[in-house]
């Protein structure tokens, strides 16, 4: 047998020692993964008083981040995160300031164009010559806090969850759950479900769990969906309970700790983000960003003859002068006029390389 039979052997018969198959493209995917990272976005909004979590904290609890420093208006903080070999580019975006506003409207533009702007930023780039370093800021999942202290959703929580359910993956949240009985808070998660299906409001679902997992994950999966909404206390200081030092607020019937899943739905909040950080990110891409590019492309974009996405306009700021619209539009006219030549050159010569081979 030649050298090439014992090497083309190995490839095709999974029984000989040192087989290499198919079967190893996860493990491929998985490592390039890995070497890659991950990016994930995630805003919290709440009016003042009802959101009991600074993004900081947040971050911290959830995955594990360092610090990051609190804003003032909204704006993205970035912390980078490894664990175990796998890294992960976390951003957090705060809200503060909803809700302050006379007309509710003054509260929602800011936050919805947020979230357009980074939809149209990734369209930007995406539309470029250059893909290959693509940062991914589109928010893929928005914590939503509602106040216990209401029968239910109030007429901002109704609109602005309107607003941008077709936007982003809406997550309700129940802030300050330790004011509410257990009973209250049963009552209290039924009524705004009640109402979120009322309204209509597009909150994201957990997907079931495919029939060939394991029995425990089909149960996390069954207590999550439960669990919506989830009802959380947070706190930021550390108290003695049980000889042990826990996060959790001190009152003179007892401790409420916020990571006991017998107290509060925090933990299952972040097993849900953490569990489902895959898939929040594929509705974002396959959902929300395809319906924004669609819409984009009707109203501003466009093709090319050779069946290219022409670069769109940068991302939305100060309106440029009349000179330097006509010196953009310029660069654009000489962009596509550069684009033109090179496939003009391309086409020249495959014709060239074709003649070539029909005289011999």
């Amino acid at each position: 047998m030649s050298q090439a039979d014992k090497m083309k052997g190995q490839f095709t018969n999974p029984e000989t020692p040192g087989y290499v198959g198919f079967a190893n493209l996860p493990n491929q995917v998985h490592r390039k993964s890995v070497k890659k990272g991950f990016e994930f976005t995630l805003m919290v909004v709440g009016e003042f008083g009802v959101f009991p979590l600074s993004c900081d904290w947040l971050a911290r609890v959830l995955v594990g981040a360092a610090e990051i420093e609190r804003t003032v208006q909204i704006e993205a903080s970035t912390v980078e995160i490894e664990e175990r070999g796998v890294k992960l580019r976390l951003t957090v975006v705060d809200t503060p300031g909803y809700g302050d506003a006379i007309n509710s409207q003054d509260c929602f533009s800011t936050i919805i164009s947020y979230i357009d702007d980074q939809f149209e930023r990734y369209l930007h780039d995406e539309s470029g010559l250059n893909r290959r370093h693509i940062v991914d800021n589109r928010v893929h999942c928005c914590f939503y806090f509602i106040s216990p202290l209401g029968h239910g959703l109030k007429p901002l929580d109704v609109q602005f969850m309107k607003a941008i359910h077709n936007k982003v993956n809406v997550v309700p949240v129940i802030a300050k759950a330790d004011t509410l009985t257990l009973r209250e808070r049963e009552r209290l998660k039924r009524r705004i479900l009640d109402e979120i299906d009322e309204h209509g409001i597009k909150i994201y679902h957990l997907p079931d769990a495919e029939s060939d997992e394991d029995e425990d994950f089909k149960e996390q999966t069954r207590i999550l969906k439960a669990s919506i909404p989830f009802a959380v206390v947070g706190s930021n200081q550390q108290i003695e309970a049980k000889g042990k030092k826990v996060r959790g607020r001190l009152y003179p019937w007892g401790v409420v700790e916020v990571e006991n899943p017998e107290h509060n739905d925090f933990l299952k909040l972040r097993t849900m983000l953490i569990t489902h950080m895959q898939d929040l990110q594929e509705v974002t891409q396959d959902l929300h960003y395809e319906s924004f590019r669609s819409d984009r492309l009707k109203r501003g974009g466009r093709l090319s003859s050779h069946g290219y996405i022409l670069p769109l306009s940068p991302v939305k700021g100060p309106e440029p002068e009349e000179t330097d619209k006509d010196m953009i539009l310029q660069e654009k006219e000489a962009e596509l006029r550069r684009m033109q030549e090179m496939i003009a050159k391309m086409q020249a010569q495959i014709q060239k390389g074709g003649e070539g081979e029909a005289d011999v």
